[in-house]
């Protein structure tokens, strides 16, 4: 990446009319690093731009957001006051902690952006985020600009320079910038810094969250050092708890790491993504909030990180899905659970839309809240006993109170299951006889089967067979397609649908079935572009939604590892190859690649993560 005049995004790209074009206005969504300590994240772009962060929680309102509005949402930027400058970005190896060096006429420098995590034994959690400027080689200078914008710049916000740095108070939130360098107030309420260092010099900026009355503190050179060292310890540690050393490792592990950053350590929950908005199709409506906790999500989730060993987020997750169960509604129409949560738990997500952002390159609307969290979806139980068997097997014993539980929104389920639902992707189209919700309900019964089996837990077995039973004979005689030889996206249809992949992967059907295989030569045929895979056609089946398709990179590992299964692993392995091209420089994936391989969608999106690690162990176990 190469930019040839101040990191000003403005200012970098110009029509010929000499305005600014609004895509130069804004950093690819690929081209950005995470960085978070698990209360909440922020993105870094490869042009040292802080343009998302939300504090102090994953769903809390956002500082910075010029991601969704270059204009109007606020940064945070450390870069080159010079010309003719590129960046390059990387992790620090095994750490969660994000270098961007910048090489330039005069030399070479990097910053090096950490969030400290939760101490062991800390009585309230400091949310820090730590900018650490270093001169490599030679001679440079660097612009610094802080321009928060408050409650996704709506807050109005007050600045004042400090002896060791500036504050910014809003009505909700204040924020300590605290620096050895100078400051001054711009626009009324951000500052700037000129910063010029020689080889082997630093200066830090550390953005401290404060509550009125708290005094500021200075940071010295070796308390930056220490915290430092302290972070890549703590990732270093949690990371030796893997047990995967397969052909893909770095990749894996990185993928666990990113994981580990969209979790929320207070409750154990983990967030679909970190953003909300970003659009699945430029200029397109297709924007939703995905800073919460779905069920299935954290379930498939927590199934990848078992795989790896990870036997302490199971234990935590556990106990979040616990506390789900015991505050389980009255069972209304969408029944017991709902598809998705605020990460402490809350239930009361109301959609909204901020009119006054124009969204990541004028794709309206950006939305807060998510109106599906009301939708009725049969699948996550299915997909919650799997997780909850796993659970039991590899990681924390089921108790006895979650059993009881667990038992009665089954019995929910087990009255419920024979219904017209909104499905996995959340169509809002109108309720339809889903395959897939249909395949997870048999999970759910059929695991639950298996626990009560194993631990000789109390249970209506010959009812809950016969259930599990009833199912299965249902989605072998309506869900399969005798004409298009498939299992298909809900009955009476001859459309397919790519969550049917994990067909053999919850085990319903053998991976070398003649109706499994002639299934998944269907949706080879005609959801799969390359490597790449749409979830359905949503011409031949409409979903309420406007704007077109891209395709899902989770769906692509799905594809993988199906493809490993059935025995054809020359062809998943060459799939699995072309799909790690599609991650950008660090490794990350968003929700969606577009017809260009430009990342689309939330970012990282936790789905595609999880399917890419349970590709690879798969695959990797398969190869040999």
């Amino acid at each position: 990446m190469v930019r040839d005049g101040p990191a000003d995004r403005a200012e970098e790209a110009v029509s010929g009319g000499g305005r600014p074009t609004r895509q130069a206005r804004y950093l690819p969504i690929a081209e950005h690093g995470l960085i978070g300590d698990l209360h909440t994240v922020a993105l870094v772009g490869t042009d040292g731009t802080i343009d998302w962060y939300c504090c102090p929680h994953f769903d809390s309102p956002s500082v910075f957001g010029a991601i969704l509005d270059a204009d109007r949402g606020g940064l945070f930027r450390i870069a080159p006051d010079c010309v003719g400058w590129s960046a390059k970005q990387l992790y620090l190896p095994d750490t969660n902690i994000l270098i961007t060096r910048f090489l330039m006429p005069d030399g070479v420098g990097e910053v090096q952006d950490f969030m400290p995590p939760p101490r062991t034994g800390e009585a309230a959690h400091r949310h820090r985020m730590i900018r650490r400027v270093v001169a490599v080689r030679g001679r440079m200078r660097f612009v610094v600009d802080v321009a928060p914008r408050f409650d996704y710049a709506r807050a109005r916000h007050e600045v004042d320079l400090t002896p060791h740095g500036a504050l910014f108070r809003s009505p909700e939130l204040r924020l300590s910038l605290a620096t050895r360098c100078p400051l001054q107030i711009v626009g009324g309420g951000d500052v700037r810094a000129h910063v010029a260092l020689r080889a082997g010099e630093t200066v830090t900026f550390v953005l401290d969250r404060v509550q009125p009355g708290d005094p500021q503190v200075p940071y010295s050179d070796d308390d930056i050092a220490a915290e430092f060292d302290a972070t890549v310890a703590f990732w270093r540690h949690w990371l030796r708890g893997s047990r995967y050393s397969g052909r893909w490792r770095e990749t894996v592990h990185r993928s666990a790491l990113t994981l580990k950053l969209l979790t929320y350590a207070p409750t154990g929950a983990i967030v679909a993504a970190p953003t909300t908005s970003l659009p699945e199709q430029l200029g397109g409506t297709r924007n939703w909030d995905y800073r919460y906790t779905w069920m299935r999500d954290a379930a498939f989730s927590l199934y990848a990180l078992l795989r790896l060993g990870f036997t302490d987020e199971a234990g935590g997750f556990m106990e979040w899905l616990e506390q789900r169960f015991r505050h389980a509604g009255d069972c209304g129409e969408s029944g017991p659970l709902q598809i998705m949560y605020g990460i402490d738990g809350r239930e009361d997500l109301p959609e909204e839309e901020l009119t006054h952002l124009e969204g990541y390159r004028g794709s309206a609307p950006v939305r807060i809240g998510n109106q599906a969290a009301s939708q009725l979806q049969l699948d996550i139980y299915g997909e919650l006993m799997d997780s909850v068997y796993l659970c039991n097997k590899y990681g924390r014993p089921l108790y006895h109170d979650g059993w009881m539980e667990l038992t009665r929104n089954l019995e929910w389920l087990m009255d419920h299951w024979d219904q017209p639902d909104e499905g996995i992707w959340e169509t809002r189209g109108g309720r339809r006889d889903f395959t897939y919700s249909r395949l997870m309900s048999w999970v759910a019964v059929e695991r639950a089967v298996r626990i009560a089996r194993q631990r000789g837990l109390p249970a209506d077995l010959p009812r809950w067979m016969a259930v599990r039973d009833s199912i299965y004979n249902q989605i072998m005689e309506r869900g399969w397609n005798p004409d298009r030889r498939a299992f298909v996206q809900h009955y009476g249809t001859d459309v397919l649908d790519a969550s049917l992949l994990l067909m053999p992967l919850c085990k319903f059907v053998a991976p070398t079935d003649p109706r499994w295989l002639s299934t998944l030569d269907a949706i080879t045929a005609e959801l799969v572009s390359d490597s790449l895979v749409y979830r359905y056609n949503a011409e031949a089946s409409p979903d309420g939604l406007a704007g077109g398709e891209a395709t899902f990179s989770m769906c692509s590992f799905w594809w993988v590892e199906a493809l490993a299964r059935g025995g054809r692993l020359d062809d998943a392995r060459l799939a699995f190859e072309k799909m790690l091209t599609y991650a950008n420089h660090v490794g990350l994936y968003s929700e969606e690649i577009g017809p260009t391989g430009e990342q689309l969608g939330n970012f990282p999106q936790a789905f595609t993560h999880l399917a890419l690690i349970s590709a690879a162990y798969d695959l990797d176990r398969r190869l040999g």
